[in-house]
């Protein structure tokens, strides 16, 4: 099934009504974190997908007149992604969409959620220097394809990957300049492909690019403005979604009818104790400095209140003249309130929060100290893969339930949800990622019959891509991607038959049916592994042969192909050396 299309001007107006209305209040002491099952299934027309985005999949980095991104530039440098990888090939999606659009069919999926490169269709991101045609003419090709398969499009305009450019000659997100850019940049998207993409999402978690590229540093472009540089980022950036709003409202909206939203990332926040108000305080402070941030000006048309008082007061306490946290003029905050058709969710993990008191000195002012909270992790909570990422199911309904309680009720999609593993080996037997889309997509259906809008769910993320400054160390794809083969071959894991039977139910239809899909999919990944094992074993031989035939560059291209080398490997190319030395010595 095709996402639901609705008339637009009935459906717009009803929409902004959404939008506007007034908040209600969220009942922290509400206990729904119970872990019964609940069999059921959604709504008829819940559209199902899978994720992805230009940077980490696409690959072709300086391919066909794309121009330079701040993830080339900051992944080129020496130590700021783990084992200086880059996203140069990543998973060739340039060059794979018949194939990957195949394994979206395979999956019976309703939608695709993707976004565009901005350097790929304009090289230095200023729309009068020059528009790349060969950039353009591979979105429209993925486009049609998807089109032709009977799947949605749902665009993401920036996924982080601003081009270069507007970084060197502006300082990208800090200067106000770049919501023209920006701006330009969303028109000639929707004039190219807006006659066929209907859900535009014009940033992916910008809460990520604030702090990680301008207060921590661990993300492109790289900067550490600690105390300012998030907030200065996050301002510009919430101005460049309510322009991009209004253009789309103004200009395409009558006739291609389509809808334009956001996607945040919320990690929920649970008080340590429910009945403690000071935790209860600290835990809502933690889910308005995440979401709230974002979602509050779109919705209500200013920062959370919260955020105004905490940022305020140490800003006082540290002797400045005014606070860090920016402000928006009246006028800005009516220009900015209700410019959402629908929102988009990103939610991985959980953490208990409770209070904590940082002091306010003038040099150690941070987004972190600002908050005055701890976040904690139980340490039973399962944490497969990524470090910060634990499963905690029922965290995902109380901040659905949260959402709707601040903001409305708003249509909602969930954008991003999945889980990584950090495995050195290779398994396709991803049992624990069966878990998580199972548990997290059962709370999602409970959020539904409480009475939350959500309308989609995308699984993060299709491929196993490059994980930003984690490199290829992290995999949260559904299809594993062998990236040490320079074709990159993607393989299904278990969880893609799972996944697929949740899709082909809508839901979870009743214990005996559910409690086989597992077994069946566990079936279908041990061949596969074997598949995968002879494949990555042919490929280690090659390299040796390689290796013995031309020593240097052989041993290059092993050292960027083979990332993790087996001992196994490590023995036969001792031996071959062994060889090479007898065969010299006899002649």
């Amino acid at each position: 099934t095709m996402l639901p299309r609705c008339a637009a001007p009935v459906c717009h107006v009803l929409l902004l009504v959404l939008c506007l209305s007034a908040a209600e209040d969220f009942d922290w002491t509400k206990n729904d974190r119970s872990s019964s099952f609940y069999y059921g299934t959604f709504p008829t027309g819940f559209s199902w997908g899978a994720g992805s985005s230009a940077y980490q999949t696409e690959g072709a980095w300086d391919k066909d007149g794309k121009g330079l991104s701040i993830w080339d530039v900051f992944s080129h440098k020496k130590g700021r992604v783990l084992r200086n990888d880059t996203g140069d090939s990543s998973c060739e999606g340039y060059y794979k969409v018949k194939d990957d659009v195949s394994l979206m069919n395979e999956l019976k999926l309703n939608h695709y959620r993707f976004s565009i490169s901005w350097p790929r269709i304009i090289p230095t991101g200023i729309k009068s220097d020059h528009i790349n045609e060969k950039g353009i003419q591979y979105y429209n090709e993925l486009i049609d394809h998807l089109l032709e398969n009977k799947i949605t499009p749902i665009v993401t305009l920036y996924h982080w990957d601003l081009p270069q450019v507007l970084q060197e000659k502006y300082g990208g997100w800090q200067n106000v300049s770049i919501v023209n850019h920006f701006n330009d940049f969303a028109s000639l998207c929707f004039e190219k492909f807006g006659n066929r993409v209907k859900y535009w999402i014009t940033f992916n978690n910008p809460w990520s690019v604030a702090v990680e590229g301008y207060e921590t540093g661990e993300h492109a472009p790289g900067l550490k403005m600690r105390g300012t540089g998030a907030y200065r980022t996050a301002h510009n950036i919430i101005k460049a979604h309510a322009k991009v709003w209004h253009t789309y409202d103004t200009q395409w909206r009558g006739r291609q009818k389509g809808l334009v939203g956001i996607s945040l990332s919320g990690e929920w926040g649970e008080p340590v104790d429910i009945n403690n108000q000071k935790d209860i305080e600290a835990a809502e402070r933690y889910v308005q400095f995440y979401l709230g941030w974002f979602a509050t000006p779109i919705f209500h048309g200013d920062y959370p209140q919260v955020m105004k008082d905490y940022i305020g007061r140490k800003s006082t306490q540290q002797g400045l003249g005014s606070s860090r946290l920016p402000s928006f003029s009246s006028q800005e905050k009516s220009y900015i309130k209700g410019t959402c058709d629908f929102l988009g969710i990103g939610h991985f993990t959980t953490r208990y929060i409770t209070q904590k008191n940082y002091p306010a000195s003038r040099g150690g002012a941070s987004f972190f100290t600002d908050r005055d909270l701890a976040e904690l992790v139980d340490p039973r909570w399962p944490d497969p893969g990524s470090e910060w990422l634990y499963s905690v199911p029922w965290g995902f309904r109380r901040l659905l339930n949260f959402v709707k309680a601040q903001y409305g009720n708003p249509m909602l999609y969930v954008t991003e949800n999945g889980v990584s593993e950090k495995m050195q080996c290779t398994e396709l037997c991803d049992d624990w990622r069966i878990k998580y889309y199972r548990d997290y997509i059962n709370e999602m259906l409970k959020a539904i019959k409480d009475g939350v809008n959500v309308r989609g769910y995308t699984a993060w993320s299709l491929l196993d891509k490059f994980e930003w400054d984690e490199g290829y160390s992290e995999r949260f794809g559904l299809y594993y991607v062998d990236f040490r083969s320079k074709n990159k071959p993607r393989y299904p894991k278990a969880s893609v038959q799972y996944y697929k039977r949740i899709i082909s139910s809508n839901g979870f239809p009743n214990q005996r049916e559910v409690e086989t899909w597992k077994r069946r999919a566990t079936e279908t990944c041990s061949s596969s592994n074997q598949l995968l094992a002879a494949e990555e074993q042919r490929s280690t031989a090659a390299n040796i042969l390689r290796l013995i035939h031309d020593p240097l560059t052989s041993h290059m291209e092993m050292v960027t192909e083979i990332v993790v080398p087996t001992v196994c490997t490590l023995c036969i190319l001792l031996s071959a050396v062994f060889l090479m030395f007898l065969l010299r010595r006899r002649n």
